[in-house]
């Protein structure tokens, strides 16, 4: 498939660019790494940090290393439960939270100095169509286990506001609604 090949190697590069000029805006306070704990902990403090594992995908001991880094940064900090002293949980600290912010506020910006490069339409195109490629809800695609059974029932069950926000960003002549294709523009 040349095309997901092409794909591929357009994303690595995009997310190659994105996060060295977001490591270099964090420095030297925060990581990309710290600020995805951060982002965490801002929908789900206070957490165990063995709650972590599975959301960072790596080991107990570099989830350890890494709190231990981001409580000598004040960043974070540990407090033992009050009932039971084995369990230990883990909190932002009003720096934490200022650095969130700003990491959040960095990323954004660097990624919509990219998107720049577009019109409206074709932004909300290139977010309904990554949408479609990750499964995600809304984007009118389920996974391989949430699939409803038949291809007469692919749209049943969608709300008038959900094909209306659709129509919006769909492309005229969508292969996925049986219209012809159209003509690219930027």
């Amino acid at each position: 498939m040349e095309s997901a090949a092409e794909f591929v190697k357009s994303w690595m590069k995009l997310t190659k660019e994105w996060n060295a000029e977001l490591d270099q805006a964090l420095a030297p306070g925060l990581t990309s790494g710290q600020l995805h704990v951060l982002e965490i902990l801002r929908e789900r403090e206070p957490m165990k940090p063995s709650d972590f594992l599975p959301l960072l995908e790596t080991t107990p001991a570099a989830v350890t290393t890494l709190l231990d880094r981001m409580e000598r940064g004040g960043l974070v900090e540990r407090r033992r439960d009050e009932r039971d002293r084995r369990i230990v949980w883990v909190h932002m600290t009003d720096l934490g939270r200022r650095e969130a912010e700003r990491g959040v506020a960095l990323r954004n910006a660097i990624v919509a100095r990219s998107l720049e490069r577009l019109s409206l339409h074709n932004r909300k195109l290139l977010v309904y169509l990554l949408g479609k490629i990750a499964g995600e809800a809304g984007s009118g695609v389920k996974r391989e286990g949430d699939r409803q059974e038949g291809a007469d029932r692919k749209n049943a069950g969608r709300e008038g506001a959900d094909r209306e926000a659709e129509a919006e960003i769909r492309p005229a002549g969508d292969p996925a609604a049986g219209e012809p294709a159209a003509e690219a523009t930027a």
